[in-house]
């Protein structure tokens, strides 16, 4: 392509070990190049721009300094990988991140030796790291083989109290780690909490103390060339504060902070890191999210996650919707009962924007409370909350929930506390692949006894939903739905309150019964008009709650129908292995009712977009129409004649 960048310097290298072969000079070239070749593709892409623009030039230090793929570079969340990934050996894959049979947007073992470890979600890459330097001294092995291991990690990540416990333990390990904390004061929303505050106080405010345990004393060390360097690096420090008195407490030698987009710094500090170390040993690295692309820098969220843009204008070319986004509908719902009742107040964790909740914020900034990278603490913080006679929703994706279920279980449900949890990103979600899918909540909500668990059709449905978990006290309830947008029905001013465990009847029909769980329903009414052709006209409900069942619903279409079949964007264990059970004790199996349940498959799906994935789960509307055509032995009875 004619517009791609010119990257003379960059077009030489393959693989990291060429690093090796370059000056500090050529070095701080190739920086430049690879930051235009990073904006050249994700214009190309979308995706998450700013972060890789942020480490570009510790990424290309980090490589020429230590030995990958021996060395384990160990990314924290991902977002930050994409230079990475050019410099080991996929660049010519690289304009194929995030979409289907390409590139993932994160760190994957499966993809390269480069990647020792894959992080799509905060806070991993210090336990990682750990883990690999006790396997290399205990001898463990791998193809590429053990040698340092090197967390990089942002200080949004810091809040999670994972990190802690993993530097806990590195401290009293003594083994020897790097871990590289890339501080940007950015993490996706504007950073939170004392961490943070701590983190800027480091150089703002404590005098100059000299690179401690690393640093001293090994310029003298260093090859001849890079003394004058290092002296440099080291000069530029005074005046800047450094204190590191958490990480040494936590038994961390501290160097920093030092400047992470220059090489003149970087590289001598690793250098002499990477000569001297014995120990674990936190380098504090400031740098600047969107670093070198003006429409980034000047975002606000710094160009965290873009979809494809023009280079020149930085604009980004979204396809306009047709109708509002889950999200937004969930968020203007919300604001509605928070206007009628004081008590309503909204919880989550680092993701207001991706939760809608950012508009929330503005109109009652003293009921939102955004708890950073910290979906533990967020959980039980709303349960107390309840318990204290509020009335929090605990708004967050599936896949971040996951690291709060003990806390789910222990301090919610056990509670039979009234926290209402809004589960965003329900299902599959596209680009950001198996990481980041919603496949789970049904199946690990739906057997906590006492819990309410619902999901919304449409946006009209999610309405109501929202109004009635607000009004629901008398234990948790949830409510889940998808990432993007809605399917176009007209939407009430205020959602109405649902009867606790009754769904609805959409089409009254004969012989097949389709019972729907969440968003799926516009493809099961998809399904029924392609059948209504063949003569096959089946009923459909729409279950709403998976937990308490509609008892009465279920077993009315199970008692008149020769078929049922469930459908449900989660994995098995969920919504239909709950109606399957009721079905079972009630005996109606004995009298020969078929039963099928389409689930998402027992695999994870890799990227694509939302309909290819659901393609591939079988879970489309041709996918419907041909499982009711089979347990009715029509598609059978096709095939042979073919």
């Amino acid at each position: 392509m004619n517009d791609r960048p010119k990257t003379p310097l960059l077009d030489t290298i393959d693989r990291p070990a060429d690093l090796k072969q370059l000056t500090d000079r050529q070095l701080t070239q190739l920086a430049g190049e690879l930051r235009a070749e990073t904006i050249s593709a994700v214009s190309v892409t979308g995706g998450h721009l700013g972060a890789g623009l942020g480490v570009v030039e510790l990424t290309v230090a980090l490589h020429a300094v230590f030995d990958t793929p021996r060395d384990k570079l160990v990314w924290d969340v991902g977002h930050q990988c994409y230079p990475h990934k050019i410099l080991t050996e996929r660049r010519d894959r690289i304009r194929t991140l995030r979409m289907k049979d390409g590139l993932s947007g994160f760190t994957k073992r499966s993809e390269s030796p480069y990647d020792p470890f894959g992080a799509a979600h905060s806070s991993t890459s210090i336990s990682a790291a750990l883990g690999f330097a006790v396997a290399r001294d205990l001898g463990g092995n791998t193809p590429e083989g053990l040698g340092d291991a090197i967390a990089v990690i942002g200080d949004g990540a810091m809040s999670a109290g994972m990190a802690y416990e993993a530097m806990n333990n590195a401290g009293h390990l003594k083994k020897r780690l790097i871990v590289i904390l890339n501080d940007n004061e950015m993490s996706i929303a504007p950073p939170v909490g004392a961490m943070s505050s701590y983190l800027s106080r480091l150089y703002a405010e404590e005098p100059f103390q000299e690179l401690k345990a690393a640093a001293k004393g090994a310029v003298s060390l260093l090859p001849e060339p890079f003394r004058e360097g290092a002296k440099r690096a080291r000069d530029v420090l005074k005046g800047m504060a450094v204190g590191g008195t958490l990480f040494e407490a936590l038994g961390f030698s501290y160097v920093g902070p030092i400047d992470g987009h220059d090489m003149s710094q970087l590289l001598p500090v690793l250098r002499t890191v990477k000569q001297r170390a014995t120990g674990p040993i936190l380098i504090h690295v400031i740098t600047k999210k969107g670093k070198g692309y003006a429409p980034a820098e000047a975002a606000r969220d710094k160009g965290h996650a873009t979809a494809k843009f023009d280079v020149v204008t930085g604009k980004q070319a979204k396809t306009p919707s047709n109708a509002p986004s889950y999200t937004s509908v969930f968020a203007k719902a919300l604001l509605a009962e928070a206007a009628a009742d004081d008590k309503i107040c909204a919880v989550t964790a680092a993701m207001p924007d991706g939760t809608g909740l950012n508009m929330f914020a503005d109109r009652y900034p003293s009921r939102c409370f955004d708890v950073g990278i910290a979906e533990q603490h967020g959980v039980t913080f709303s349960a107390a909350l309840a318990a204290g006679g509020m009335k929090p929703f605990c708004t967050m994706y599936s896949t971040f929930l996951q690291r709060g279920y003990d806390q789910v279980v222990h301090d919610v449900a056990i509670q039979r506390l009234p926290v209402r949890f809004a589960i965003d990103r329900a299902g599959l979600v596209g680009a950001d692949g198996a990481t980041h899918a919603g496949s789970y909540d049904i199946a690990y909500l739906a057997n906590l006894p006492g819990f309410t668990v619902m999901a919304a059709a449409d946006e009209a449905e999610l309405m109501h939903m929202v109004a009635t978990a607000a009004a629901h006290d008398s234990g948790p309830i949830s409510v889940r739905f998808p990432r993007g947008e809605g399917v176009g029905v007209d939407l009430p001013d205020r959602g109405e309150i649902l009867e606790i465990g009754k769904g609805r009847i959409v089409q009254d029909g004969a012989r097949v019964a389709i019972l729907s769980f969440g968003t799926r329903l516009s493809e099961v009414r998809k399904a029924a008009e392609s059948l209504g052709a063949k003569g096959i006209n089946p009923t459909i409900a729409d279950a709403r709650f998976a937990k308490p069942l509609d008892r009465d619903l279920i077993l009315s279409l199970a008692h008149n129908h020769e078929a049922l079949i469930t459908v449900e964007e989660g994995a098995v264990g969920g919504f239909g292995s709950h109606v399957a059970q009721l079905i079972a004790e009630e005996g109606i199996f004995d009298t020969g009712l078929r039963y099928r349940s389409m689930v998402l498959p027992d695999t994870f799906i890799d990227q694509a977009s939302p309909a290819d994935m659901y393609a591939s789960a079988a879970m489309n509307a041709e996918h419907i129409e041909a499982k009711v055509l089979n347990v009715l032995g029509i598609a059978a009875i096709g095939e042979k004649r073919a």
